[in-house]
């Protein structure tokens, strides 16, 4: 089996894999996508990861089950933290990188405060209201105005999540370390790709990550928000694909 076949693709807080629908339905020429649960979130059986390194190490043991040694692994939001946190524990597991909507910077005092509010939402109102809260900041403003059949299907992926999960990611993503660091090291072909109407992360910030990792490329969706894989699925499928075909290896066979 040659491994670059495969893409893995990492969720984005407070989702599931059901977030990469559009890729999956239209998949990807000459790939094998997998897009696991972490643990806890949307059909995972597995309870809460309580760190971004244990996150990473629930997606190795699932690449271990299915035997892939080495893909291209990427992650939206949460799920770049991840990667990133994945990276420094098996670069080797890399024949690429996917970095969408999502920072490498650690939290700051502000960002940290607003994660223990919304803990104790997510631990006394539950994942209803956590989507309260979270929806105007998840999807930008093409998506709220044109495409509101958005907000009902991302509403849906957060409240099928327990409320524990959901305070459990929190704490972890709290956690993180900074990885500006770790850019210069990124050794792999990388996209970095977000919306221009991101908001939780702005483009700004996925500048910083491509001035950081030496040859990546940069992509910025027009009109999509902080999901842009779901905001701009053609155009975010259009782009991966493109980075995808400079990668050597491209049967999943």
């Amino acid at each position: 089996m040659a491994d670059e076949g495969h893409v893995v693709l990492i969720h984005a807080f407070p989702l599931g894999a059901r977030l990469w629908r559009p890729q999956r339905v239209a998949p990807l020429p000459r790939r094998k996508l997998l897009t696991p649960d972490l643990p806890g979130f949307g059909a995972s059986t597995e309870p809460p990861a309580r760190s971004v390194e244990d996150m990473a190490r629930a997606v190795l043991a699932e690449l271990d089950a299915a035997g892939v040694r080495r893909a291209v692994i990427g992650g939206l939001s949460m799920g770049g933290y991840v990667t990133l946190a994945l990276y420094r524990l098996a670069p080797e597991r890399f024949a690429g990188m996917v970095l969408a909507d999502t920072r490498a910077t650690a939290d700051s005092d502000q960002q940290r405060e607003g994660r223990r509010r919304m803990i104790a939402t997510a631990r006394d109102r539950g994942p209803s209201a956590v989507a309260d809260e979270m929806l105007p900041k998840l999807l930008g403003e093409t998506s709220q105005r044109e495409r509101p059949e958005l907000a009902r299907e991302v509403r849906d992926m957060i409240e099928e999540n327990r409320g524990e999960t959901i305070a459990a990611a929190l704490e972890a993503m709290m956690g993180r370390p900074d990885s500006t660091p770790l850019l210069a090291a990124i050794a792999v072909p990388t996209l970095v790709i977000c919306g221009d109407e991101d908001t939780l992360t702005p483009p700004s910030d996925s500048e910083a990550l491509h001035r950081g990792i030496a040859g990546s490329r940069l992509v910025v969706l027009s009109g999509a928000g902080h999901l842009s894989s779901l905001e701009a699925p053609q155009a975010f499928s259009d782009a991966l694909a493109s980075f995808l075909a400079t990668i050597p290896g491209s049967s999943a066979d």
